[in-house]
C-alpha cells in the first residue's frame, strides 16, 4: 500500500510549502505524465555540486583525480538506493501497475532516481542552503568514513587490493600496441578484471604509466557502475 506523502514530509522534517513537489518527486514515469524526471535532473546536478564542494573544502591536498574518485564513492546508484531505503522511499513511490507487479519499489534505479528528484524538490521549495544541509545529513555516515589514506596508493595497488578483498582473480594487463619512434613512444595497455566484461584502456609514455591509467579507469568504472568501494 502506498503511504501518504504527508507522512514522509513529517518524517523528513522539512516544512514544504508546495507539497505537490514531493508527490511529483515520488512519481515514476510509468504512473503519470507529471513524473519526476525533470526534478531528478535538477537533483542530480545539485547533489554533484554539493558533494564536490564539500570534498574540495575538506581535502585541500587532494588532486582532481582523487576528488573525482571520492565523489564517485558517495554519488552512485547503489549508495543513493541505500539512503532511499533508510528513508523507506519505496513505501511512498507512485508507480504504474507494471512496475508495481515487478517490484519496482525495490529497484535501485527507481529508488536512486526518486531520491535525486526529492533533492530537486527540496531545492525548489526550501532553497539552496536548506538543500545543502539536508544532502550532507543524508550522506553523514558515508562522509565520516572517508579517508585519503587508501586513495594515496597508486591505482594498480588499489585495484589489486579490491580484487583480493573479494576473493577474485587479480587484474590482467595486456599490452595492445606501441606507437611512435623509439625515443618518443606511447604504450596502450588494457586492464581486464572479472567484474567487468569490457577491458579498460590506458595510454602512457611507458608501459608502467599506461597500466596505471588503465587501472585507474577500471577503478572508476567499478565505483560508478557497480557501486563498490576500493
Amino acid at each position: 500500500m502506498i503511504q501518504d506523502t504527508e507522512k514522509l514530509i513529517k518524517k523528513l522534517g522539512l516544512p514544504f510549502r508546495n507539497t505537490a513537489l514531493v508527490r511529483r518527486a515520488l512519481t515514476h514515469r510509468s504512473a503519470e505524465s507529471d513524473h519526476n524526471e525533470r526534478l531528478e535532473f535538477l537533483g542530480d546536478s545539485v547533489l554533484g555540486f554539493v558533494v564536490a564542494e564539500y570534498l574540495y573544502t575538506r581535502f585541500r591536498d587532494a588532486d582532481e583525480g582523487i576528488l573525482s574518485r571520492l565523489r564517485a564513492t558517495l554519488v552512485n546508484q547503489t549508495s543513493l538506493a541505500q539512503i532511499a531505503r533508510k528513508l523507506n522511499l519505496g513505501d511512498y513511490l507512485i508507480l504504474g501497475s507494471g512496475e508495481l507487479k515487478s517490484g519496482g519499489y525495490r529497484r535501485d534505479s527507481i529508488l536512486s532516481d526518486a531520491l535525486e528528484a526529492l533533492i530537486g524538490a527540496v531545492l525548489i521549495d526550501q532553497g539552496m542552503e536548506t538543500c545543502k544541509t539536508w544532502i550532507l545529513s543524508l550522506f553523514e555516515e558515508q562522509i565520516q568514513g572517508l579517508s585519503l589514506n587508501d586513495w594515496k596508493k597508486d591505482p594498480k595497488t588499489r585495484l589489486q587490493e579490491l580484487m583480493q578483498s573479494r576473493g577474485l582473480e587479480l587484474p590482467v594487463y595486456t599490452l595492445k600496441s606501441v606507437m611512435g619512434q623509439p625515443h618518443e613512444q606511447s604504450f596502450v595497455v588494457q586492464c581486464h578484471i572479472p567484474l567487468i566484461r569490457e577491458p579498460s584502456e590506458g595510454l602512457g609514455p611507458s608501459r608502467k604509466k599506461a597500466e596505471q591509467q588503465a587501472a585507474e579507469r577500471t577503478l572508476t568504472r567499478v565505483v560508478q557502475d557497480l557501486g563498490l568501494k576500493p
